[in-house]
């Protein structure tokens, strides 16, 4: 739950004419990335979760520096009150400098600075956040409001992913007149029109531990390799091309080809399909 921060910011002296708020409002530098007053993250899970995210979140519509994740990060997004924040377990912006202002790693996220607001925000359920998470709670007019307004109402985010470690269910939420509304998708994964990629369930092994991760896959189903799979993936096709060169006959003369018989061999990455297509 978000939090007020103790420090207040003070409003700016009147201008005129006025200034911008970009000029005269807190950035970055000025905002607290951490507050003082949470334990910390919960687990592990919430480490792994967001990292397979980032590593497969490969928008092929949007150059690599030209899009942001964010991953336990303030999100700071009121005019009104600029110590409001969510902090988000993961988040995605199109369209942004992977950098801010081009040349620094971003400390936080903060509306009035930015130029976007994030496309897709994926929260980890747990226990103590269960009920903010799927917007099953109120807030009194003088206390922050809940992630539910925020992402849907002041940041109008067009998509949120709510998923569960120990159910492993996993809620999709779409936009629609301003409200989120839970879709099933025809397809087991939820696609993000403008990023060109989905974001699904996949039953696999990542960090040495095998279960249900979140995880995005291409336009033709496939699951985005991570960096370590794409290495893997080239080490065996080096492999198998090492195992051929070995097979040839002495004299470099090729093998008589093999009649195919029965269907053809899959590819490496057929295995792994996120929809039957």
């Amino acid at each position: 739950m978000a939090r007020q921060w103790a420090t207040q910011v003070q409003p700016p002296p009147q201008t005129d004419p006025p200034r911008h708020p970009c000029e005269i409002l807190p950035t970055m530098y000025d905002l607290p990335s951490e507050d003082p007053e949470e334990p910390g993250l919960p687990d592990e899970f919430h480490d792994y979760q967001p990292q397979l995210l980032r590593e497969t979140f490969q928008p092929p519509r949007y150059m690599p520096d030209r899009f942001f994740v964010g991953t336990d990060l303030n999100l700071y997004y009121t005019l009104g009150h600029p110590t409001w924040h969510k902090r988000p377990d993961w988040f995605a912006v199109l369209g942004v400098s992977r950098l801010y202002h081009e040349w620094d790693l971003r400390l936080s996220y903060v509306m009035w600075q930015e130029v976007a607001a994030p496309y897709v925000v994926v929260e980890l359920l747990s226990p103590s956040t269960e009920h903010e998470d799927l917007g099953h709670t109120e807030r009194e007019p003088d206390e922050p409001p809940t992630k539910w307004t925020v992402y849907g109402q002041i940041l109008r985010i067009p998509y949120y992913v709510v998923f569960s470690r120990y159910t492993d269910a996993v809620h999709y939420f779409e936009l629609t007149g301003g409200q989120y509304r839970e879709i099933q998708p025809a397809q087991p994964g939820l696609w993000l029109p403008e990023a060109g990629i989905g974001m699904g369930l996949w039953f696999g092994t990542y960090q040495g531990l095998e279960r249900q991760w979140l995880r995005c896959y291409d336009a033709s189903g496939a699951w985005i390799l991570t960096p370590q799979e794409q290495e893997q993936q080239r080490a065996e096709q080096e492999r198998q091309r090492a195992e051929q060169a070995d097979r040839r006959p002495a004299g470099g003369a090729r093998a008589p080809a093999r009649r195919a018989s029965g269907r053809a061999a899959q590819s490496p990455g057929d295995q792994s399909r996120a929809v039957g297509k």
